[in-house]
């Protein structure tokens, strides 16, 4: 068995890692995913909210922003999988408090996620590199940053109140390299309210619409848009990073494309 050694994790934090990680508990879908995918036996917990597999059975620990930390403690991780935008800084400090290791991973493009994922999985978890990492990086190899012309689009992520998508966010990244701008790339906040009425008054050629984090649907959404095109696609193909990377730009490439 390998000696106990130190990394740093995506924030920059050194993390002391056990010579051989048997047990995991991921508090991120993507996260929870990614290991089932590679790995299924490590996982020994997961929020709530992790919900691929589907045939995922572990424990559950509530979810990303209110993990039940003494479950997580009682669960005897020899790692916690964590990310910088979807856990808080107290629920991780507590865990470090109790001497289990934390790995946060910071994800806000395609090139963050692929690099990011591999680090997790091969240097923090000790695994060999998946092949649907590499399958990953082949699908999103031919798609490039937009670059003029490209269709701007709103993305509206909540309603009652409207929030969209801002900047510096994966979601966005994932747009821009399948060749639509997001109107509000340039906002000061990540995910902005944004009244209805200012969204219709900035003209956008397009509004994409996941289903989730709100569940927009034919009958949720497109009627606030009249006379705008609009694009129904899987918030996990647009949100997620993991093996949905494979995929994704298929799938969403077919949905921005509206009815043939």
């Amino acid at each position: 068995m390998a000696d106990p050694h130190e990394l740093e994790d995506d924030t920059g934090v050194r993390v002391r890692l056990p010579g051989r990680v048997e047990r995991v508990v991921s508090l991120v879908p993507s996260l929870t995913e990614s290991v089932a995918a590679t790995a299924p036996g490590l996982l020994a917990g997961a929020t709530d909210w992790c919900t691929h597999p589907q045939s995922l059975d572990v424990p559950r620990v509530r979810g990303t922003k209110n993990p039940d930390v003494e479950r997580v403690i009682g669960l005897r991780p020899d790692l916690v999988l964590a990310n910088e935008e979807e856990n808080r800084v107290p629920d991780l400090e507590a865990l470090r408090a109790a001497g289990i290791p934390v790995w946060v991973t910071v994800i806000r493009t395609v090139d963050e996620a692929l690099t990011s994922l591999r680090r997790m999985l091969t240097e923090a978890c000790g695994l060999p590199a998946p092949s649907w990492l590499e399958a990953a990086g082949r699908a999103w190899s031919d798609h490039p940053a937009p670059g003029p012309g490209t269709r701007r689009a709103v993305i509206p992520i909540w309603r009652r109140p409207w929030m969209v998508v801002g900047r510096d966010t994966f979601a966005g990244d994932v747009l821009a390299r399948l060749g639509v701008a997001n109107v509000y790339a340039g906002h000061p906040e990540r995910y902005p309210r944004i009244p209805i009425e200012e969204i219709l008054a900035a003209a956008p050629d397009l509004v994409v619409l996941p289903d989730e984090p709100y569940a927009f649907g034919p009958a949720d959404g497109p009627e606030c848009f009249p006379g705008l095109e609009t694009a129904l696609v899987s918030g996990r193909d647009l949100t997620w990073y993991g093996p949905s990377l494979v995929d994704a730009p298929s799938r969403l490439r077919e949905a921005l494309a509206g009815p043939s």
